[in-house]
């Protein structure tokens, strides 16, 4: 009986740890792993700071999912940490989150035909490389509705990162809104030619202000053009700011009226859900604020800085469609119509700087159209840089 029972506890074991071999070769199956690439550092408060939140939002949410990312690497360089990606650390999913990494991500999706590569930015597709992004022109448009309502010099400001579609489009959102309120509004452009330069950023929004500027919104990854704003607005010369992509407010609490915010998390939730569970394709995912990845605000749960609230509710404007209404009141509706569609803040007639006739009276520019916008509309004074 004893050796018996001896016998049974023996072969008892064996199962026990063949079991345990067959979960951990299972669990270990069951892991997705994806590789993020950023341009800039994820302390930088800016573009890449926002998409390693939804990183980290995505891995709290999915416990399937393991993460590692790669901080602050020059567009030309993507080729080489995308083969690091894969080859060292194992990933099944890439993703490059700078417009420059575009061609670097197809030819990367020709060498690894067996992963998948998802582009932020971008406009190319291939089999297994997809694209996305979180679109904030709407968001733009918005803050340029309270610059046009708040300048007193009728020259308002942009510190624009490249002249590439995606920030030229901001810009004319954010024109097109200061318009809206403020016919006569005039917005000029300083060019950095790249995406994280604080001392560069600081010094463009010093020159605007020298010439006269009030409000300034920006693409670049560092509250420098914020901190230029809170010094003169201190200093008793007002200087109105909006910040860019993550909640920047804390750094401009005298200045920062609104901003555009980025919830990249649920983004990136539903593309590797879609992984794990086959249903990804490669088609081109363009969430604005209808989809909730576009947000209005300096902070998150704050779609205009209380001290500015009152301010916006004594300034009337009168509207086409909306009769007379307050600025604040005006922002908050046209949130509402932008997130329904209701409202396309590049409806015609619009007409670029030279007067020529882009978009038709009545007319909704179309996305692809969006995508290759490649001039300023008729009230950016600052022409565009020559290629």
């Amino acid at each position: 009986m004893k050796k018996f029972s001896l016998f049974f506890i023996i072969v008892l074991a064996v199962l026990l740890l063949f079991s345990c071999g067959g979960n951990k070769e299972q669990a270990a199956s069951d892991t997705l792993k994806a590789g993020f690439i950023y341009v800039g550092p994820v302390g930088d408060y800016g573009w890449s700071h926002a998409h390693d939140l939804g990183r980290k939002f995505a891995e709290q949410e999915l416990p399937w999912l393991k993460t590692v990312y790669v901080e602050s690497v020059p567009e030309g360089d993507a080729a080489r940490i995308i083969d690091r990606l894969i080859n060292e650390q194992k990933v099944d999913v890439v993703f490059t989150t700078s417009f420059g990494y575009m061609d670097d991500t197809i030819k990367a999706g020709e060498r690894y035909p067996d992963k998948i590569f998802m582009h932020c930015s971008g406009y190319k597709q291939s089999k297994n490389v997809g694209t996305y992004f979180a679109e904030l022109y709407q968001i733009y448009y918005l803050n340029g509705l309270m610059a046009g309502a708040l300048t007193k010099s009728g020259k308002i400001g942009y510190v624009g990162a490249f002249p590439i579609p995606e920030v030229i489009r901001h810009i004319n959102a954010y024109a097109l809104g200061a318009k809206a309120v403020n016919p006569s509004v005039k917005v000029e452009v300083r060019w950095l030619f790249s995406w994280y330069d604080p001392t560069k950023a600081r010094e463009a929004a010093e020159a605007l202000v020298a010439d006269g500027v009030d409000a300034l919104a920006f693409t670049e990854d560092s509250p420098s053009v914020i901190e230029v704003a809170e010094k003169y607005t201190d200093a008793g010369k007002p200087v109105y700011a909006f910040s860019h992509y993550s909640p920047m407010q804390s750094f401009g609490e005298d200045s920062v009226v609104s901003g555009q915010l980025v919830d990249w998390g649920i983004m990136y939730k539903k593309i590797l859900t879609d992984i794990k569970e086959g249903k990804w394709s490669n088609q081109d995912l363009w969430w604005r604020a209808g989809e909730g990845a576009a947000l209005l605000g300096g902070k998150f749960d704050e779609p205009i800085n209380k001290k500015f609230v009152s301010k916006l509710k004594e300034i009337m404007i009168d509207t086409p469609d909306l009769g007379k209404i307050s600025a604040y009141d005006l922002v908050m509706k046209r949130y509402e119509q932008v997130k329904s569609l209701e409202f396309e803040p590049f409806t015609g007639p619009i007409y670029d700087q030279a007067g020529e006739l882009r978009i038709k009276e009545g007319e909704r520019a179309s996305k692809e159209e969006l995508l290759s916008m490649n001039y300023h509309v008729d009230n950016v004074v600052t022409p565009l840089p020559e290629n």
